[in-house]
């Protein structure tokens, strides 16, 4: 998963990503999930404001030549996703716990555990969760230069 390590170069470490992922397991714990043996992706979008943009990324699977991703994203309870939008990439998200607010062109919808929202090139769209939130990503492969974000202070993308 060579586009893994690119995003794990820019990811949040020290005592925060512990701290983070310490929470982020005993939440897992509790929901009874299990996730992917690959290392987790604990992101900022280098703004250093984890809290309030960032979330927890748990990779699957990321096959460029088959055409494929899948990835676990968590957000902690008022923690977003920054706005942006693919080039390429087409998403599907599935909500597995909690509550999200899904914003993706302009529309804005409250989603739950089982809702389903794709997100075709082009659309530009965001989460936050509603208390803790997992979702899961299935999309075309993910490569980190086809994300474009909408704030000019993150350096990470296209």
């Amino acid at each position: 998963m060579k586009e893994l390590d690119k995003a794990l170069a820019s990811a949040v470490t020290g005592k925060l990503r512990d701290e983070a992922l310490a929470e982020f397991n005993k939440q897992i714990d509790a929901w009874g999930l299990v996730m992917p043996p690959a290392e987790a992706l604990v992101s900022d979008f280098g703004l250093g404001e984890f809290r309030a943009t960032g979330l927890i990324e748990c990779w699957v699977a990321n096959e460029l030549e088959a055409g494929y991703c899948g990835k676990f994203l968590f957000v902690f309870d008022g923690q977003s996703c920054p706005i942006h939008h693919h080039l390429m990439k087409i998403e599907t998200f599935f909500i597995v716990r909690g509550t999200v607010e899904m914003v993706c062109d302009g529309r804005q919808r409250r989603m739950q555990a089982g809702d389903v929202l794709r997100v075709d090139v082009g659309n530009k769209h965001t989460f936050t969760g509603v208390g803790p939130g997992m979702l899961l990503e299935v999309s075309k492969p993910c490569l980190v230069t086809d994300s474009i974000f909408e704030d000019p202070r993150i350096q990470i993308g296209g």
